[in-house]
Order: structure tokens, then sequence, then C-alpha cells
């Protein structure tokens, strides 16, 4: 057996598993040893050896980003699970990674699930808290993540906070931001993090004024804001007195009410299957806001159950409400025309829509379309993200800002972020550009032709990453 020890991060084993895999080491022969500041690595090779030149493995870019977030987990076999699947990728089953029920790949899939929930959570849950520090405005943070995800999550708060001088404290690991560059240091306690400041009452303010009561599920608000985050938001200190008061609150909403039951909103149950037709099947009934009453049905999705890629849009047009299909009027025309010349076959991929029913106003006898709000896109996201969650498409295109925005948040800009391939919680392959409705509207052909051109531009980069 040899024992390689390494500093525990990615690309500290990533050097350490080429090498091994240069050397001919099959994941039986290898232990894989953390070490840490206070000691010392074991070095198997000599600075700057390589132990076989002749050599060269490729592996897809799949296992590039499976195995960075999969490293970021806290169980120890993290490594030799990862090297079991590079060796076996590049010793006889380069498509191991499509065998999601393989016990070695089905283990770092769930990894990967776990760091990404715990990435997701630590961005919905910090909250700065400001002191003076050497007499600027320093916002310090408090959290404890599951898993070794601070550096992984750093350029997410650098790009949302950057004009602020800011500190994030864990328990294992600390980051720091003064405005120009990101230091990281070891963790400190709880105790050196501020316990309140000046804004502590907006938070709870703010959060007791958006709290519906009519509409509590506590173990769906326990799923989303698990009680562990509970003692470091300040919003926490009025959940319970809230879920109290809730059923008296709620009795007072109905009495000053004017709404009849018979004209209320009721959403259809998302399915916690594995099927997608059951789920569109359930769709067809959802009342989760006042949309339904005036399309004709809903819209779901359309596609292969294990497409790769997997289009959004913003909501179903005239044509597609009549159809019950998506992207089949003229921007769907367009965009079909578009995709072909990308070099993508339509009837591979998945074509949904952020809003589920055609939202418009009469204009004589024409039925025009009006933007979809974000109460509309909140109340079909359950079906959104259902798609999603069964499909696990490998790369998402965010058509619009509606989709880019359901998908990667309100500070994502579609004539900024187009073109780019960002990290969304559904996939780290979400790509926004404009939805083909768009181009109908340029007002001029010359305008036109030149959006269609980088529409398709960006498209081909979509078939790229699909070959990759």
């Amino acid at each position: 057996m040899r024992q390689i020890t390494f500093a525990p991060n990615f690309p500290a084993w990533q050097k350490e598993a080429r090498r091994a895999l240069q050397a001919g080491w099959s994941p039986l022969e290898v232990i894989w040893e953390e070490f840490h500041a206070n000691q010392p690595p074991l070095a198997l090779f000599d600075e700057g050896e390589s132990p076989s030149s002749e050599n060269r493995f490729r592996v897809p870019r799949e296992f590039l980003n499976l195995a960075t977030q999969a490293s970021c987990h806290r169980d120890p076999r993290r490594w030799a699970l990862l090297y079991e699947t590079l060796w076996r990728l590049t010793h006889g089953e380069p498509k191991l990674l499509e065998i999601s029920v393989d016990p070695t790949v089905n283990t770092l899939l769930a990894m990967q699930k776990s760091v990404r929930h715990d990435i997701h959570k630590m961005r919905a849950f910090v909250r700065f808290r400001a002191i003076q520090h050497q007499g600027d405005m320093w916002y310090v943070a408090w959290f404890e993540p599951t898993h070794h995800i601070v550096e992984a999550n750093a350029p997410f708060f650098i790009d949302r906070f950057a004009n602020m001088y800011w500190s994030i404290l864990t328990p294992e690991r600390c980051v720091h931001w003064d405005g120009t560059t990101a230091t990281f240091t070891e963790g400190v306690p709880k105790s050196e993090a501020p316990t309140e400041d000046a804004v502590e009452g907006l938070w709870t303010t703010y959060y007791s004024n958006i709290f519906n009561p009519a509409r509590i599920k506590t173990h769906a608000m326990q799923a989303e804001m698990p009680k562990k985050y509970w003692r470091n938001l300040p919003e926490a200190a009025v959940i319970n007195t809230l879920l109290r008061e809730a059923p008296q609150r709620v009795e007072r909403m109905i009495e000053a009410s004017t709404i009849k039951s018979s004209d209320e909103w009721h959403s259809a149950e998302v399915p916690s299957g594995h099927s997608l037709e059951a789920v569109r099947e359930a769709a067809r009934d959802c009342t989760a806001c006042p949309l339904y009453r005036n399309a004709t049905q809903t819209v779901f999705g359309e596609g292969p159950r294990h497409a790769t890629v997997v289009f959004v849009g913003e909501q179903p047009g005239d044509s597609e409400d009549r159809a019950g299909q998506p992207f089949v009027g003229p921007a769907g025309q367009l965009f079909n025309k578009a995709l072909g010349e990308a070099g993508i076959d339509r009837t591979t991929t998945y074509v949904t829509n952020a809003v589920k029913h055609f939202k418009w106003e009469p204009r004589g006898k024409r039925r025009l379309h009006q933007k979809p709000s974000a109460r509309d896109v909140a109340a079909c996201r359950p079906w959104l993200e259902k798609e999603l969650e069964l499909i696990q498409p490998k790369i998402i295109v965010c058509l619009g800002a509606t989709a880019a925005q359901a998908l990667l948040g309100s500070q994502v800009r579609v004539l900024r972020d187009r073109g780019k391939f960002l990290e969304s919680e559904f996939s780290d392959q979400t790509l926004v550009t404009i939805h083909p409705s768009a181009l109908l509207r340029a007002p001029t052909d010359e305008a036109k032709d030149d959006g269609y051109e980088q529409f398709v531009a960006d498209l081909r980069e979509v078939a790229k990453a699909l070959a990759a």
C-alpha cells in the first residue's frame, strides 16, 4: 500500500491523483491521507518528478465538475471515491458517469448534491452585522457550513458585496474582503462574531411583514430553513411568535376578505415521485395564481426525460396556449431555425417555461402578451424545480430575463451576462441569452438580423459545451 498525504483541497488532490495515475497505481494500492498546516506532507515523489511522461489521460468535463464539488464534502471517503472513478474512466469505462446507479458514481453525485445544497443555504442565510474596525464600517457574519464550502462560495459574496468591507466567519475557515483582495484565515469560535447591530430590528420587521400566516407549512418551512440556522438569523427571534399567532391572524384575514372560498387559489400538489408524466398531469389542475382563469390550459414542458439541455422561456404565448405545447408560435419557429443553424436537434432537448399559463390582456379580438409578475413566477416555481430535478440537465439555457432571474436571481442581466456559463442551483452550466420573441420585436430588419446572429452564436456555445 502507498500512502499519499496532501493538503485537503481539490488542486492538491488533483496533482497527486495525476501522478499516481501516471505511476499506474490502482485504487486498491493507494491510501489518501489529508495533512494540515502543522503536519508536513509525506513525499512519494521528488518535487517536479513525474513518474511517467508517456501516459496522457483524458476525462470528461463532467468529472472535473463533479470532482471539484464533491471534494468540498466533509466525508473523508471522497478522495478515494474520486480516484476510483478517475481510474475507471481511464481504464476501460469512459461512460462511467452516465451510470448513475453505479454505487461509487451514485455516492459522489449525492455528495455533489449535498455540497450544492450547502452552498445555496450559505447564500440564503448569511446575515452581516455592522461593526467599526480601524475607523471603517466592516460587516461581519457568522455561518456554520456542513461542508468545506467557504473558498467555493467566496466569489459569490465578492461579486454581490464588492463595495463593502466584510468577513464571513466559520468554525473551520474564514474569508475577508477589503474591497480589493480576498484573504482566508483559520476558523474561529462563534464568540468572535458580533451578536447584534443597529439594523437588527430591520430584519425582524421585514420578516414579520412578509410572513403569510395563511400559507404556513411548518415542515416545508423547516426543510427550506432548518432549525440549525435559526440561532444565527435575526428574524428567527420572531418565528415562534408568528407561528403561535398564525391561526388568529388567518381568522382575521378570512373575516376581512370578500373573496368567496370557491374563488380562492389552490396549488395542485407537486408529485414527489420520479415520473415526469405524473408531474405534467398534476400541473393541469394547478390554480396557484389567477392566470389559470383566462388561460386555455396549462402548457407544461416538452422533451425527453433525460435531455442533456433544458431551455427555459418566460411563458406560453397565444399559439402555445391554444396548442398546449411550448414554443410552437412565431417565436418558437424562429427558435427552431436558430437551433438548427447552431447544430442542436430540438427533439433531443427539453423546452419549458418559468410560467405555465398564458398571461394576456384583450385588445379588440386579439390576446396580447402581458409580462408575468414575480408572484406568477413564484407560483409556478415548484413545477419548474421539479422538471429540473427529474431531468438533471448538463446545461440550462435561460431565454430572456424572466427565466434568467427565476433561476439565477434578480441580479442577473441578460445584455450583460448573455453568452456566459454561470452556476445555478440546478446546473453548473447555466447560460443566459435573449428570448427569440425579442427578435420579432426588433425595430428594423438590420437589428433583427444582427440580433439573430448573436442568438445563434449563443446557441453554438451550448452546442460546443454539449460536445465537450
